[in-house]
Order: C-alpha cells, then structure tokens, then sequence
C-alpha cells in the first residue's frame, strides 16, 4: 500500500510541476500512456493521481476524452480567490511570527518589487503568499497548494503586465508592517483586500477577452477599499 502512494503521489507532483511549468495547456487532454512512458510507472497510480486533481478543479473527466485540463470560467475564478483569501487569513490567524520571519518576508518583497517580467513576477508573488501562511498546519497548507496551483492558470492567462502586481506592493508592505507589530487582525484584513483587488483587475480583463461574459456578472464583484 504505502508503494502505491509513493507511486501516486510521484505522478501526482509530476504533474503539477508540468502544470505550473505550462507545458499542459487548457482543454487538452492528458497522455495517460505518455506519461506512463515518461515516468516509467503504471497507468492506475496515474489515474489516481488524476483523480486527486480533478477532486480540486485542476483536471476535469470527461466523456470519450479522458483527462483534461478544465476550463477557467469567471464563477471559479471568484469562489477561487475568495476561498484562497479566506484560507489565508485563517492560516495568518493561527501563525507565530518572529525575527527571522519577518526578514524573510521583507527580503521575499525586495525580490517582489525589483521583479519587472510577468512570469517572474507571478513567482515571487506566490511565494510571498506560501511565506506568509508557512506555518499553518500541514492540512491547510495542502489545501492551499492545491488551489494556488488552479489559480496560476487564471494569473498566467488573464495577468499579462507585470505593473499590476506593482500596485499592490504598498499593501504587501502594510501586511508586514501590521505582523510585526503584533496585529494580525489588520494583516488578515489587508491580506483579503489584496485578493480582492486582484480578483476585481482579473474579472475585468477576462471579460475582455471573453465578450460571451455579461457586463453585469463583472461588475457583480464588490468593489473593496484598497489600505
């Protein structure tokens, strides 16, 4: 048994790292004997490694196509960003933080703020996120890989002018301030306000490059006062 999720848990990171790497592209159906190859394991713990990402959004079964990389529609990407917000915060909420936490955070910011291409950009990003809620409990944080993952989708396709992230940069800075000053409150709220602003730039732009969503559903989004 415990070879068996060894196995699954192989392809299971494999596939993520492909995944963030965007060498498996929306829509597109995943080589199951490809990956057998490539891994030189069998094709069940592949398929339960597939399962296990189709229970979190990342792939979607579907008839006479197998496994795919599901879509991004605009309520996702909401109950995303909103779930993620809200995770976060519990995880700050439940954090101890100290010295040599706050350095790394106010070093992983200096590498945020002098990073000026998009894809770099949305690294850094996400690791300043994983830096803040690190100390969660095991649980938690798997749960947040996971949709931090489904999100890289959303940044990587909707996200495309790295000045964007810029503007967010003074609340990074605020969040910091607000932990090492003992207020977790103030961090949690801020925290939420940066997804927010983040998801209301992102509904925006996927309503550019998708006419089919109705004006209405965009605006639909509370507008959130920025700290």
């Amino acid at each position: 048994m415990a070879k068996k999720i060894a196995l699954r848990d192989k392809v299971r990171m494999h596939l993520m790292q492909q995944l963030q790497n965007g060498h498996l592209k929306l829509d597109k159906t995943i080589n199951l004997a490809r990956l057998s190859r490539e891994l030189g394991i069998s094709v069940t713990p592949i398929r339960e490694a597939l399962t296990q990402l189709e229970h979190v959004g990342i792939i979607k079964a579907e008839i006479n196509r197998g496994f795919v990389i599901a879509k991004l529609t605009l309520a996702e990407a909401r109950h995303l960003y909103q779930t993620i917000a809200e995770l976060e915060a519990l995880a700050l909420s439940k954090s101890e933080f100290n010295t040599d936490d706050y350095n790394l955070l106010r070093t992983q910011l200096t590498a945020l703020v002098n990073t000026h291409t998009i894809n770099f950009r949305i690294k850094e990003h996400f690791e300043f996120h994983r830096l803040l809620t690190h100390k969660a409990n095991p649980i938690l944080l798997d749960i947040l890989n996971n949709l931090r993952t489904r999100m890289l989708f959303y940044e990587q396709h909707y996200i495309r002018k790295s000045a964007f992230y810029e503007n967010v940069d003074n609340q990074n800075e605020a969040i910091i301030q607000a932990i090492e000053e003992d207020n977790l409150p103030t961090a949690e709220l801020i925290l939420k306000m940066n997804w927010m602003q983040i998801l209301d730039h992102l509904s925006i732009e996927m309503a550019k490059n998708n006419p089919v969503i109705d004006a209405e559903e965009v605006t639909a989004t509370p507008e959130h006062t920025i700290v």
